[in-house]
């Protein structure tokens, strides 16, 4: 009877299920600080995405280890980037999977930071150019929802007039609204070899004692135009 008239339930259905892509070949590497996790590579992502599907896991989010990186994370954006061939690749053998595309610079950038860097300092503005950029390739390949995590102000407006100009008005936006400057980052850091190569990113992403301000931090998103 108590479950009958429970309130609340989680099941596989409403988990999303991260993955780490690696361009080299053959690759299964266990991430050190996450034991149990892994990054793979291309030509071994389909049998982890079919043991996903076989968990009854509907959704899987991709993150990309490229094998080049630059100031301005041109890979993040490039037609034949990991994740847009991770992308085309799952979508073609596993259509009804969800997939979810990481939208950041950070794993695409040789200084780690999340936007463009000069003389030290994060350029707000010129950053959410390329992340548009990148939400657009994204969903030119085949990503199903764009998840923008780098936190720059005005992120989730920029990215939706991107997807809406390009004709892809109905791809939802799902944004990390609140993201927090944190050592618990660590594990993942690893796992996506985005750690930043000097500094921190305690300029634009939040101190964890502010909890009013994730509160608006998050209206500001659904303000901004997320429809997810």
């Amino acid at each position: 009877m108590r479950k009958m008239i429970r309130e609340t339930e989680l099941n596989a259905g409403d988990f999303i299920y991260p993955i780490f892509i690696t361009e080299e070949q053959g690759k299964r590497n266990e991430v050190s600080s996450m034991p149990g996790v892994f990054q793979f590579s291309l030509d071994r992502l389909n049998e982890e995405v079919a043991e996903v599907r076989e968990l009854g896991i509907p959704a899987i989010i991709l993150f990309g280890l490229p094998h080049h990186k630059d100031e301005v994370g041109s890979q993040a954006y490039a037609s034949q980037g990991v994740i847009q061939r991770a992308t085309r690749q799952i979508k073609q053998s596993f259509p009804d999977m969800v997939v979810i595309a990481d939208t950041c610079l950070c794993e695409f950038t040789d200084h780690g930071h999340c936007g463009l860097i000069e003389d030290g300092d994060v350029l707000n503005d010129e950053s959410l150019e390329l992340l548009a950029k990148t939400a657009v390739s994204q969903a030119e390949a085949g990503a199903d929802i764009i998840a923008p995590s780098n936190m720059m102000d005005g992120f989730v407006s920029a990215i939706r007039q991107g997807l809406d100009e390009a004709g892809y008005a109905h791809i939802p936006i799902m944004s990390y609204a609140v993201k927090y400057a944190s050592a618990f980052y660590g594990p993942f850091r690893d796992a996506a070899n985005s750690a930043p190569a000097f500094g921190d990113r305690k300029t634009y992403q939040m101190d964890p004692a502010n909890r009013e301000e994730a509160l608006r931090e998050a209206s500001s998103d659904v303000e901004q135009g997320l429809i997810f």
